[in-house]
């Protein structure tokens, strides 16, 4: 790999940043459902940031495919360093942080996070040799993950703070005598604008010689965004593929972000150590996944494998929809891990491997905003008070398995074609 040292910086910014927004997008939403008691509320701050990032997508896949990765990577990281750290300043001045900034933070993060990854793959593919491209998806994946094991356990500590009660719960107590406050939430978002600026100045270091240069294109955005849906019109088993292969990450992302911290508080009736044990065993789930799925799935194809992994997760949703048990919710997000991930990384290379890298953005944007749609309806759905109320919120996650298996319909009807499609253009 010619760009071995890029990709190694581009990672480590990743990795930096990735550390404290992992913690304040487990911060937020258990800060709304556990300090504030507002569930609902929330859930309304997703739904509308959620449906804004419906019109962002569309662009962003413009952006991707006309401007330099390299310049994306640091606008977001300013924009991020700037949004995030003036907030932080206030709750500092003020002593606390008002409800409308705290979402405005989460909106802040969700918009930057629509913006970095499908950027990053695209990068990563600009830079790799085609023959390399499981492996950078598998190297990106892992370490993407590693990061969210770490952030996940300084969560739980920052969240909640150390004491005794804790170390006992833990079986720590007679092992060691520590204790730590727990942070508020606007120190959580200075430390998070702060990786955001030490992001900013690693990928100012970053060189790269691009392994394929691609003609761009100049047009409008429109015109650019209608290539795109034209090529995937054009490969109708790739739109089926793409779009199916979305509904484990749709899900999952409504599951951690509005559906687990009350699925925790009100049917669990647990603490935040459990909502952040849940996402670190989902993140070692994930690095595991990203390590050894390609050698798991070495003599299954691609389609079969992403079919496979789809029922694992339906299984998955269910089982969480009707038993009442914090071991199984963490068993449950590791296992999700495993799926969500592996799926990513297949699913990333096996488009990677049929569409141009001047077309990959713009193509990425279809499936981005479909799958955006599909969790604004979800989240909608899930922000009624039905699903706030007693032991309701179980029902949300029998839908959510029960909508990724008629996912899989697409590709078991058209899966001996897919497992034979190749495109050269």
């Amino acid at each position: 790999m010619q760009n071995k040292s890029a990709l190694y910086l581009l990672l480590t910014a990743n990795a930096v940043s990735g550390f404290a927004q992992g913690i304040s997008m487990l911060a937020i939403p258990w800060y709304f459902s556990d300090i504030l008691n507002a569930s609902s509320t929330f859930g309304a701050i997703y739904a509308v940031a959620t449906f804004l990032t419906l019109f962002w997508g569309l662009y962003v896949g413009t952006l991707i495919d006309r401007y330099p990765r390299k310049n994306i990577f640091l606008l977001i990281s300013a924009i991020g360093a700037l949004i995030i750290g003036s907030i932080a300043a206030s709750g500092f001045y003020y002593s606390e942080v008002p409800m409308v900034l705290i979402g405005l933070v989460f909106c802040t993060t969700l918009f930057i996070y629509n913006v970095h990854y499908p950027t990053l793959y695209a990068f990563g593919q600009e830079i790799s040799e085609k023959e390399n491209y499981g492996k950078m998806n598998s190297f990106i994946e892992v370490q993407g993950q590693a990061t969210s094991v770490i952030s996940g356990a300084f969560a739980a500590i920052l969240i909640t703070g150390v004491d005794q009660q804790l170390l006992s719960d833990i079986g720590l107590a007679g092992v060691i005598n520590f204790k730590l406050e727990a942070w508020s939430i606007h120190e959580i978002f200075l430390m998070d604008a702060c990786t955001y600026a030490i992001a900013f100045f690693l990928i100012l270091f970053i060189k790269y010689t691009p392994v394929a240069k691609e003609k761009v294109d100049l047009g409008s955005v429109f015109s650019r965004l209608k290539q795109g849906a034209n090529f995937l019109k054009k490969h109708p088993l790739l739109f089926h593929f793409g779009l199916a292969s979305y509904a484990i990450f749709a899900m999952f992302l409504i599951h951690i972000h509005q559906l687990m911290p009350t699925y925790i508080n009100v049917h669990l009736e647990a603490n935040s150590a459990v909502y952040a044990g849940a996402k670190t065993l989902y993140a070692v789930g994930a690095m595991l996944s990203g390590i050894g799925i390609r050698w798991v799935f070495k003599n299954t194809n691609t389609v079969k494998a992403v079919i496979i992994m789809m029922f694992i997760s339906v299984v998955m949703f269910e089982l969480t929809a009707f038993t009442q048990s914090s071991a199984i919710l963490i068993f449950v997000c590791f296992i999700l891990g495993l799926t969500n991930a592996g799926t990513r990384v297949l699913r990333v290379t096996y488009l990677f491997n049929n569409v141009p890298n001047n077309i990959i953005g713009r193509t990425g944007s279809v499936f981005q905003t479909l799958n955006v749609l599909t969790r604004f309806t979800f989240i909608i759905l899930f922000s009624l008070t039905f699903f706030t109320e007693n032991d309701n919120i179980t029902w949300a996650y029998f839908i959510s398995g029960l909508f990724i298996f008629i996912s899989t319909f697409p590709l078991l009807k058209y899966y001996k074609k897919l497992i034979k499609m190749k495109i050269n253009e």
